[in-house]
């Protein structure tokens, strides 16, 4: 018999109070929380992806700062803070500001600010401007209260994120927030404390040139995993609940463990750093007793997909890795030559590797989730806006592969690609390369492109969970002129010790048909 779920999981819930109040799971971050807002610096940044629990922090920071003591019962918090001082809190949520043009924008700053008047009781004073208002918001609650303010902005990058890519709009809805924060830095002697959540960094869009004193703490080792959730929490405060799961997956404790790991785990925001789970993703799957592409179904950003068409980001690279100094995936928008900042920021590629000393890094998709979530969104791209032609052909490849019958799996592709329409652009090997990583990368299946050897570079190789397969692809040439090459370069010689039987393929593309012309399969 299946067991049920032990905990509940605030799936979707992000107010601390709520969760606390009402006997959801909370992983306790408040040890963090007490560090953070007993640190030299009073104004601090956090970068991290969509849905990896900032909106929930923010809200724990205010029930500190408003001194709801009770709600830190049994937390880290409770033995470390003795004087629970009640401070006026301003909280702020762009969330919602996006999709705006300037003036529009303008009136949702207005109506934050009004909630946040109603909400300390202050009487707001006659002024047009968002950053006037703001200065007398919090002058007007440091005399009331007689505290210093603390300000907490969650996610103040919002407004901005769906125009990354467009010249017009973007320096009008900078513009509009640069002046609505400009009061930050002027009300310093009224202000306690001042963090912003964000997923791109604060440097990057230029909204702070007068503010160029927070402490970003994006990549500080002592708040790694600040949010999201380690093993060492999933193992200590879901315990039981493992074997509810493990029960429901038919497996062991230790097996669904592994397939949470290669679903949901592998973020690192500093190195070295825990490994660290998506949230949203990991109390999805607990909570509904599945594995399930969670968090990138909850939506692609649209201004991503644009910057990776914008510069030209191909799906090999994209499923690869990439080595980079800091200042490389850290750079500010205006200056970006490249897809990758963004693909960090945005939690589609994190920090693999590092060196310290030299301070390059190696960076790549954190997971099974993310990359079959990457590889989907690439084919109106690359194949055709049609995805459930691209479900069934799948479906078939996969049963093929699943009984290493290779044959099979490459007659479905071909019959796939016969059926659909082709853009411009496509008469060369590199595109029907990408296409079958692709593919074979959407069925989870490890794949691999331009693999080095001693005497050249195989085009895909390929590993199911009983064979290794070595693949040569040409253009108009014939199989058997894919199958010579890699016999002359002796491509299965580097895969001798895989531990797996190798089998090489030879596959010819028909590039007035745009499919598969003949293929040649062999046991090395």
């Amino acid at each position: 018999m299946e067991q049920q779920a032990l905990k509940l999981y605030p799936v979707g819930i992000q107010t601390f109070s709520e969760i606390r109040t009402k006997g959801y799971l909370y992983i306790d971050k408040t040890a963090q929380v007490y560090r953070m807002t007993h640190s030299a610096s009073k104004y601090m940044f956090l970068s991290r992806p969509r849905r990896f629990g900032k909106s929930l922090l923010v809200s724990t920071l205010q029930s500190y700062f408003e001194g709801r003591k009770e709600l830190f019962r049994g937390l880290a918090m409770e033995g470390l803070e003795a004087e629970w001082v009640s401070c006026p809190v301003l909280r702020f949520d762009m969330s919602l500001g996006k999709h705006m043009d300037g003036e529009t924008l303008t009136r949702y700053l207005h109506n934050q600010l009004q909630d946040n008047e109603l909400r300390l009781g202050i009487s707001p004073r006659d002024t047009l401007d968002t950053n006037t208002r703001l200065a007398n918001l919090i002058g007007d609650a440091f005399r009331k209260y007689g505290r210093q303010v603390v300000v907490l902005i969650d996610e103040y990058d919002a407004p901005l994120l769906d125009v990354l890519h467009e010249d017009r709009d973007l320096p009008v809805l900078r513009n509009v927030m640069r002046n609505f924060y400009s009061p930050l830095k002027a009300c310093d002697p009224y202000l306690r404390f001042v963090f912003l959540t964000g997923i791109t960094k604060f440097s990057q869009l230029s909204i702070f040139s007068e503010l160029n004193n927070i402490q970003n703490i994006s990549m500080h080792e002592d708040y790694a995993s600040l949010c999201g959730i380690t093993e060492e929490e999933i193992r200590t405060q879901m315990d039981a609940d493992l074997d509810a799961f493990a029960s429901r997956l038919k497996t062991t404790k230790e097996g669904v463990l592994e397939k949470l790991k290669s679903n949901y785990d592998g973020y690192h925001f500093t190195w070295p750093s825990p490994d660290i789970y998506n949230p949203y993703s990991l109390f999805n799957a607990f909570n509904d007793g599945k594995l399930d592409a969670y968090w990138f179904g909850s939506g692609t950003p649209a201004y991503l997909i644009e910057m990776l068409r914008k510069f030209g980001m191909s799906a090999i690279r994209l499923g690869g890795t990439i080595d980079a100094a800091k200042e490389d995936f850290d750079a500010p928008t205006e200056r970006l030559t490249s897809v990758v900042p963004l693909l960090y920021q945005s939690g589609y590629f994190t920090i693999k590797d590092g060196d310290e000393a030299l301070g390059i890094y190696t960076l790549g998709i954190p997971n099974r989730e993310v990359r079959l979530g990457l590889m989907k969104s690439l084919i109106p791209y690359y194949l055709t806006p049609d995805t459930l032609s691209v479900s069934s052909a799948l479906i078939a490849m996969a049963r093929s592969l699943y009984r290493d019958d290779m044959d099979g799996a490459l007659q479905a592709m071909r019959t796939f690609l016969s059926t659909i329409p082709y853009a411009d652009n496509t008469h060369y090997e590199g595109h029907y390369q990408q296409v079958l990583y692709i593919l074979f990368s959407l069925l989870g299946i490890y794949a691999d492109i331009e693999v080095r050897t001693p005497r050249g570079r195989v085009d895909v190789v390929l590993r199911t969970a009983s064979t290794l397969y070595v693949m040569e692809l040409k253009l108009n040439q014939g199989a058997e002129a894919a199958m010579r090459q890699i016999d002359l370069k002796q491509y299965p010689e580097r895969f001798a010790l895989c531990g797996l039987p190798v089998v090489k393929v030879g596959i010819n593309f028909d590039g007035e048909k745009k499919t598969l012309g003949d293929w040649v399969i062999e046991k090395a």
